[in-house]
C-alpha cells in the first residue's frame, strides 16, 4: 500500500502537474485511510493489502471523522483524494474492484469570502509606505495582490522577467502551469518600481541563483516563501481592519468583489483570477448580492416595516 501511494503521488506530480501542497494533502489523506483500515482489519501492516480495503471501511473512516467534528469541506477533499487514488489503482490493474467508485462527495459548506473595505486597504497601503527596502517590498506585495487578484503561490513564484512595467502588465503562472498576462494598475507599477530600486539590498551572501531571479526576497536572502507573505499581510491587516480573515486570499477576494461592484464583467474577472470555469468565479456574485441587499434595506423607504 505504501508503495502504491508513492507511485500515485509521483503520477500526480509528473503526469498531472499537481502542486506540492496538493501532493502533500493527498499523501496525508491516503496514509490516514491506510492507518485506519489496518486498525479496523486487525491485521499487521506487513500483511495488509490494498484489496483489504472495501467500501464499508472507507465509509466507516469518513463516519469517524464526521463524528469527531471534522469540517465538511475537509471531508469532501479527503473523499476526492480517495476516489482519485482508487481510480488510478483500478485503471492500472492494481485492484480488481474499485471500492470508492460510488463514494459520494459531501456537499461543501458555502461560505462567502471575506472582503476588506476599500478604506482599510488604502490605510494598509499607507502603512507600508516607507523608505527602507523592506517597506518598498511590502508595499509592492500588497499593491500587486490587490491590483491583480493573483494567488499567493503565483506571487511567490514571480521572477523579475515576468514583469513588463512599461506595458503595465505581469505574466503569471497559475495552476497546472497555465500562463496568463494580467494588467497592472498605476499604484502597483509605482510600488514595483520603488521596490526594484532597492531590491538588491535584500539579497545576501546566502542568496542562490533562484533568489537572484526572484521578484521578492525573503529575510534570509532566498526567494520569498508563502508563509512569510501570509505573515506580512496579516500584520498589516491587524493594524487597519477588524475583518476576520486576514490573509492574501482576502486581498484576492477584495479585488474581485470591488471590481464586480464597480461594474466589471464577471467573465473578465474570471480571466484575471485564472479560474478554469465561470462557476468558480460566481461566488463573488453572491458577495455582491448580499451587499446590495444590505444597501437596499438601509436606503429604500419600504424595504422594512
Amino acid at each position: 500500500m505504501t508503495e502504491l501511494i508513492s507511485k500515485y503521488l509521483q503520477y500526480q506530480k509528473i503526469e498531472r502537474n499537481a502542486s506540492d501542497h496538493t501532493i502533500t494533502s493527498y499523501g496525508n489523506d491516503l496514509n490516514q485511510l491506510f492507518d485506519f483500515a489496518i486498525q479496523y482489519s486487525g491485521k499487521e501492516s506487513s500483511s495488509f493489502r490494498i484489496d483489504d480495503i472495501d467500501r464499508l471501511t472507507i465509509r466507516l473512516w469518513l463516519g469517524e471523522m464526521s463524528e469527531n467534528g471534522m469540517a465538511r469541506n475537509t471531508i469532501a477533499r479527503k473523499v476526492a483524494s480517495v476516489r482519485s487514488f482508487f481510480k488510478y489503482c483500478y485503471k492500472r490493474g492494481y485492484i480488481q474492484k474499485n471500492p470508492a467508485h460510488l463514494l459520494i462527495v459531501p456537499k461543501k459548506e458555502e461560505r462567502l469570502p471575506g472582503t476588506a473595505r476599500l478604506k482599510d486597504i488604502e490605510a494598509m497601503m499607507e502603512l507600508a509606505d516607507g523608505d527602507s527596502p523592506q517597506k518598498h517590498q511590502d508595499r509592492a506585495i500588497l499593491e500587486l495582490f490587490y491590483s491583480t487578484g493573483m494567488r499567493l503561490s503565483e506571487l511567490t513564484g514571480l521572477n523579475l522577467t515576468d514583469l513588463n512595467l512599461p506595458q503595465k502588465q505581469v505574466t503569471v503562472f497559475g495552476k497546472g502551469s497555465k500562463q496568463r498576462t494580467v494588467p497592472l494598475g498605476d499604484k502597483a507599477v509605482e510600488a514595483l518600481n520603488e521596490h526594484l530600486k532597492t531590491r538588491k539590498k535584500l539579497l545576501s551572501s546566502k542568496s542562490n541563483a533562484d533568489a537572484k531571479t526572484a521578484l521578492f526576497i525573503a529575510p534570509a536572502g532566498g526567494r520569498m516563501y508563502p508563509r512569510k507573505v501570509q505573515r506580512i499581510v496579516k500584520e498589516y491587516f491587524l493594524k487597519v481592519s477588524e475583518i476576520t480573515q486576514k490573509s492574501p486570499h482576502t486581498l484576492r477576494h477584495s479585488f474581485a468583489t470591488h471590481m464586480l461592484d464597480a461594474g466589471a464583467d464577471i467573465r473578465l474577472i474570471k480571466e484575471f483570477l485564472g479560474h478554469a470555469n465561470l462557476a468558480s468565479t460566481q461566488v463573488y456574485t453572491h458577495t455582491s448580492v448580499e451587499r446590495l441587499k444590505k444597501v437596499y434595506s438601509q436606503a429604500h423607504p419600504r424595504a422594512e416595516n
